[in-house]
């Protein structure tokens, strides 16, 4: 039933291999390479630290830097300890940091050198008492905690790693993933024949590990024995650099990385060890994925999830990537084995395809619940249904469509636009880059749409060109009534345009 019975929580990773494979290298982090068997050493050498500091059972450490061998040494340490390691987003200022650090009572903090003084100026501002220890590989050599193996018990239904939400909608929320909720999601990977992980396989690293693309991912490929390469965050130089170095079999990207990739490759770039690239994390245009198709040369598979789903729930298998048929590459495929995915109308009820609705999951991989936030979680949690927020529909075939964000829908005149109606046919013009449609309160229409449009290099087009474009695809009432153009979007750390963002500044100016 399961693949590896004996890993019950995420400890029981490192202690296994160290077992089976001592000598497997578990870790590639630039000239650091890590053994299984070194890194069970290391992460009781973190745990008995822990441990030694008195901190209860559950208790909050968290995790500031980027990508290393270090934040997974934190991940399986802190499990062993009976504690949840909290991500935190290196790239936030100090006083969006302190609202993750007070929610999240955060007693220990463990930096990177890079993020040392950012770690102490937290401390500093936030009312929050937290010890902070500056993480580097000598510390932890020098740690005189001893290799034993603590042995504390760790219940499977405790928070493993308690993930911030990019509060890209307002407040940041505290995802809490448990040992159970990735054992489940392994078990369903398990059965999923699109999954076909083997201990030859090397998995780069590139999204941040605060994000599930990048942590999630990372522990599947150590679950299954495989091999990380890690690279500090996404450049795609360094990307190239590790791709010639390691030669990584898998790599998990999302579509501006993927096209940032294409662009700064050059042409005798060699590609031939990736097996596969799975994307995630916001739409991709069939141009595009075509177009990295013929470039990278392997496998291509989407998966479409949720922090709070723990992983994947959907994919568009290998398989189901018909360049062909470009309608169904715009689809994020059908749900895993043992997840179940819904289209309900504003009052629950399912809807027949073809009809857009709300997407609800239901999964033995979900959260726990958001930390201290039971108002939150009942909100999204009903009858054993996640309420994803994502607008979306099902084809005659059962593949699934991501058609927009519930709260991204505009109501303009009494009617429903989804901005990415919009935004795929001003994408497909050949003098735009990028295009995010918002909508912006207005007395007449109730929203008014707006394209905040991002041109390809030297290239020059008018409203009016765009506006003739659009009415020539989608009804006149979708078309935008107004056009901004700017240099870049604002970005998450995974690539997604920060549409709030948009919003705000369109109505401050």
């Amino acid at each position: 039933m399961w693949l590896h019975s004996e890993i019950k929580t995420l400890g029981d990773i490192p202690r296994y291999y160290a077992r089976v494979s001592p000598d497997k290298i578990a870790l590639i982090d630039s000239s650091v390479r890590r053994s299984f068997a070194e890194l069970d050493k290391r992460t009781n050498r973190l745990a008995n630290f822990l441990l030694e500091r008195g901190l209860p059972r559950e208790s909050h450490v968290a995790f500031l830097g980027k990508n290393s061998a270090r934040y997974f040494e934190a991940v399986f340490g802190a499990s062993k300890a009976s504690c949840a390691l909290v991500p935190m987003n290196w790239r936030l200022a100090v006083p969006e940091l302190c609202t993750v650090a007070i929610d999240a009572q955060i007693r220990i903090l463990l930096a990177d050198a890079d993020s040392y003084e950012l770690a102490v100026a937290l401390q500093n501002e936030c009312g929050q008492p937290f010890e902070v220890i500056r993480f580097t590989n000598q510390w932890l050599d020098e740690l005189a905690c001893g290799d034993a193996d603590p042995r504390v018990d760790v219940y499977q239904d405790q928070t493993a790693l308690l993930m911030y939400t990019s509060g890209t909608t307002g407040k940041p929320k505290g995802v809490q993933l448990t040992h159970l909720g990735f054992n489940f999601m392994r078990f369903c990977e398990h059965n999923e024949p699109a999954y076909d992980w083997t201990p030859d396989d090397i998995k780069m690293l590139v999204m941040p590990n605060f994000h599930l693309v990048g942590s999630g991912l990372s522990i599947q490929a150590l679950y299954n024995g495989a091999t990380l390469s890690i690279v500090a965050a996404f450049d795609p130089k360094l990307v190239l650099e590790a791709i010639k170095r390691d030669r990584p079999t898998i790599c998990a990207l999302v579509p501006t990385a993927i096209q940032m990739l294409i662009e700064s490759s050059p042409e005798d770039a060699d590609f031939s060890c990736l097996r596969m690239i799975m994307y995630a994390g916001s739409p991709i245009s069939p141009a595009l994925l075509k177009q990295a198709m013929q470039r990278f040369g392997c496998r291509f598979m989407q998966f479409y999830g949720a922090t709070e789903s723990c992983g994947a729930a959907t994919l568009l298998r290998p398989e189901q990537h018909d360049l062909e048929h470009e309608g169904s590459l715009k689809s994020c495929g059908t749900p895993l084995p043992w997840i179940e995915i819904d289209i309900v109308d504003a009052n629950g009820q399912r809807l027949p395809a073809g009809e857009i609705g709300e997407m609800l999951i239901r999964s033995p991989t979900m959260f726990r619940g958001y930390w201290n936030n039971p108002g939150a979680t009942a909100d999204v949690m009903q009858d054993g249904w996640y309420h994803s927020g994502d607008a979306g529909y099902k084809d005659e075939k059962g593949l699934i469509y991501i058609v927009d964000r519930v709260k991204d829908m505009i109501v303009t005149g009494g009617e429903n636009v989804y901005s990415i109606e919009v935004e795929q046919v001003l994408d497909a013009h050949p003098a735009v880059k990028k295009s995010a449609v918002v909508g912006r309160p207005c007395e007449k229409w109730g929203e008014m749409i707006v394209a905040v449009v991002v041109l390809e290099e030297g290239a020059v087009v008018s409203e009016k060109e765009l506006d003739d474009a659009c009415r020539k695809k989608i009804a006149g009432y979708k078309a935008p009534k107004e056009y901004r153009f700017i240099e870049s979007f604002p970005l998450s750390a995974t690539g997604k345009i920060l549409k709030r963002v948009l919003r705000d500044e369109l109505t401050s100016g």
